[in-house]
């Protein structure tokens, strides 16, 4: 495919990102948004994650491009076309058939409150691994104004390098406002971010991208153990407090089946120091054993109590999960306010 065509591609890719943006964009408050969307400008731009961003330059282009939000936010996904043969978007492994030769992968799902993600990006690993594949991401020619740097659709794991390391900076930049002595201040601690920040960003980057890839190979570990139910489930619930609740604990089911037991077995404090002050609020409200044994680590420098937490977790949070998918197929009018009652009674 040449370079033309991969721009064609490209604008393709990039049209439904704008749709999806057009109808999501009030997902954010407005401080997450507004953050989000200047370094949406700095991708779009090819800037430097450190350079100092023009402040007229980029109130123009936020307004310009909530303009065209405006005017998309009725518009239809349309589909993509490789070869002359058009694909419904969201038909990501037929597209990456076509892309495969030309050193091209696409990805097109649903993310938190069914949000659609569309990529497109340069391959740089194809990796066989058992019963699922897992795609490499580097450079990215179209994506949306949120870039999960990993997703696992169905037997294929995508991981993002360059928008795992805007991520990481997105984060470096909101802890630099008041430094707090907490997780994710250890984990940046064990780079030297004053003095070198590309070198720190790419070492943070290939720890956390092996990070990623762990908690996704626990997503379908997960998704083998749960089925389809799982993913019926999550779609009645969008939009409700119970979303975040399913999400939160099907992300510990996926860390305690694999992120955990390789991070303790690795001994490498950074990654672990991330992870910890990546969890969101949710799950840190179901699952505070995990926050004491975090303590535990820090004060004695044994891993035994995280060691015991996770395999306390893979049984437990299996068995939550399986509970809400009892609960909505008795019910799935009232699933919701069920589920919200059996994760708030099921903390660990």
């Amino acid at each position: 495919m040449n370079d033309q065509k991969i721009r064609e591609l490209a604008q393709a890719v990039q049209h439904n990102c704008h749709v999806s943006d057009a109808r999501h964009g009030a997902d954010y408050s407005l401080c997450v948004y507004l953050m989000k969307m200047r370094e949406y400008y700095r991708w779009e731009m090819g800037l430097p994650l450190g350079a100092v961003l023009p402040k007229d330059a980029v109130g123009d282009w936020l307004q310009a491009r909530e303009q065209l939000w405006e005017a998309l936010e009725d518009a239809d996904l349309q589909p993509i076309e490789v070869g002359g043969e058009r694909f419904d978007p969201f038909d990501s492994e037929a597209i990456n058939q076509r892309l495969e030769a030309d050193g091209l992968v696409y990805s097109g799902g649903l993310g938190s409150r069914a949000k659609p993600h569309f990529f497109l990006g340069r391959l740089e690993q194809h990796q066989r691994h058992g019963t699922y594949t897992v795609l490499v991401v580097a450079g990215e020619y179209a994506r949306d104004l949120t870039a999960p740097p990993a997703m696992t659709l169905g037997d294929r794991i995508y991981l993002r390098r360059e928008s795992l390391r805007r991520m990481l900076w997105e984060k470096l930049e909101s802890w630099r406002w008041a430094r707090p002595d907490n997780a994710l201040g250890r984990a940046f601690a064990c780079y030297d971010f004053e003095n070198d920040l590309d070198r720190s960003l790419d070492a943070m980057t290939e720890r956390e991208i092996a990070a990623v890839l762990l908690h996704e190979q626990g997503e379908h570990e997960a998704g083998l153990r749960l089925g389809e139910d799982w993913n019926r489930m999550l779609l009645d619930l969008v939009h409700t407090p119970a979303e975040l609740m399913a999400r939160a604990v099907r992300d510990h089911l996926a860390d305690c089946l694999s992120t955990l037991p390789a991070l303790i077995a690795t001994g490498d404090p950074a990654p672990l120091h991330f992870y910890m002050g990546n969890l969101s609020h949710m799950r840190k409200e179901i699952f505070p054993a995990l926050d004491r044994a975090y303590a535990d680590w820090l004060a004695r420098g044994d891993t035994g109590a995280l060691s015991e937490v996770a395999a306390s977790g893979r049984e437990h949070w299996e068995r939550v999960a399986l509970g809400m998918i009892a609960c909505h197929r008795d019910d799935p009018a009232q699933a919701a306010r069920g589920i919200q009652r059996l994760v708030a009674e099921s903390d660990l």
